[in-house]
Formats: C-alpha cells, structure tokens, sequence
C-alpha cells in the first residue's frame, strides 16, 4: 500500500506579521496574526473578527461565562504590511542561496 506524501504549502503569511484585512467586517482594519492555520488556510489576528464564545459551568467555573475571542480568517482575505503599506508577497533566492519572502512593491526582503 502505498503512503500518502505530505506536502508543506508555503504560506505568504507567518506568526509576527502584520496584516490588513481585505474582506468582511473588518475591512481595511491591521492587526498582528497570532496564529496560522494552514490545514485550513486561515490565521488568527488580534483584535479583528471577534465572536462571542459562551462556556459552560464547570467544576473550576461553577458560573459560566460569555467571551469575546478572535475567530479565523481566511488567508486570501489577508495581506501583508510592509512600512506602512499593504503589498503583494513574493519569493526569491537571497544572498546566502535561501528562498525568502519579499515585498513586491519595494522589493526587499521579510524576516
């Protein structure tokens, strides 16, 4: 039986970025992405697309409680900031021979 290969899609967006929001309520809004999905193709931005959470009473919480927390947004709706402006994302090989990202408006390179 032959195994299923796994393959690592190269995302234009990392943890750390700083990204501006391109579709939904929270159009033209920036925020810092948390966390990346990419089984699912979404992030998690601070601050932006946020829902009400209700938890259930449990033995720590004997009260439930209704939060607020940041809900998934899909990687096509997201684009990078790069000194103040939203650009496109690229790869090219640097200096040292590696595959790094850069901004397609300046042409330099993202950590």
């Amino acid at each position: 039986m032959a195994k299923k290969e796994i393959t690592k899609t190269k995302l234009h967006v990392k943890k750390g970025d700083t990204v501006k929001v391109l579709a939904g309520d929270d159009k033209g809004k920036t925020g810092k992405v948390m966390r990346v999905l990419p089984s699912t193709n979404r992030a998690v931005v601070e601050g932006l697309n946020m829902v009400t959470k209700h938890f259930k009473p449990s033995a720590q919480n004997t009260s439930g409680r209704i939060d607020k927390i940041e809900a998934p947004i899909h990687l096509s709706n997201l684009m990078v900031v790069v000194a103040g402006t939203a650009t496109r994302i690229g790869r090219k090989v640097n200096e040292a021979g590696k595959l790094q990202r850069f901004a397609k408006s300046t042409g330099e390179f993202i950590n």
